[in-house]
């Protein structure tokens, strides 16, 4: 089968870019598949990744750096890109280059567990579900991302190593301040947030990747487990 000739909808659901963006991340595509998202659709002859493809072959020797420096105008000089599509990528290019050029001075600093605290407090305060979030850090301590890692319901929630640190990877973290709720409003720490929060500082060891504290954060109260001498 030439998966190339064929449109996203007729591809093999495994082999869908934005079916697989879903179930892998979008760490798991190429290029090419992350700009035919952004396209859609392709042409009669080709699919919107083959025009994905062709795209970055004509530009392989600056690689996918050269997206930020075409104007929609040249990318309409595409086969397969319209000026709807040399929009679309002409914006996700600019959203990049200012998330990538967001100063430092403007991403919040961690200090202590005050200011992991209250920066994810508003965020957690009155869920109603069990959130396990990462704040990853920079070498500097600057906030990188807070992804959500997992979502249990009420006190119930199951978190694997391998998706906290996926995470903290893929954004270049140095540390890792694991934070979660407890919907009850009691921020103390179960048995079981211990044990978790032991085997994550085992696993991050392995990488590199520090595990400074465990944040619980409950109604207008929270409770560290470094300030509390558990780790």
């Amino acid at each position: 089968m030439n998966l190339d000739k064929l449109t996203i909808k007729e591809l093999p659901e495994d082999e869908r870019p934005r079916e697989r963006l879903l179930v892998k991340g979008p760490q798991a595509l190429s290029n090419a598949e992350l700009i035919a998202i952004l396209l859609r659709t392709g042409t009669k002859r080709d699919s919107a990744v083959s025009v994905a493809q062709k795209l970055l072959k004509k530009y392989e020797e600056a690689g996918i750096a050269v997206l930020s420096g075409l104007t929609p105008q040249e990318l309409t000089l595409e086969d397969g890109i319209g000026p709807a599509k040399a929009v679309t990528i002409a914006a996700a290019v600019e959203l990049g280059k200012r998330i990538n050029n967001l100063a430092a001075a403007e991403r919040p600093v961690i200090r202590s567990p005050q200011d992991a605290a209250y920066l994810m407090m508003p965020r957690l305060r009155f869920e109603t579900k069990e959130l396990f979030i990462a704040i990853l850090l920079s070498t500097k301590n600057h906030v990188l991302a807070t992804p959500i890692i997992s979502t249990g319901i009420l006190n119930a929630s199951i978190v694997h190593p391998r998706e906290l640190f996926r995470q903290a990877i893929n954004f270049s973290a140095a540390a890792v301040i694991l934070v979660h709720n407890h919907p009850s409003g009691d921020p103390s720490p179960s048995k079981e947030d211990i044990d978790l929060t032991n085997q994550m500082i085992a696993a991050g060891k392995l990488l590199g990747i520090n595990v400074l504290d465990h944040v619980i954060i409950g109604d207008k109260r929270y409770v560290s487990l470094k300030e509390k001498g558990i780790i």
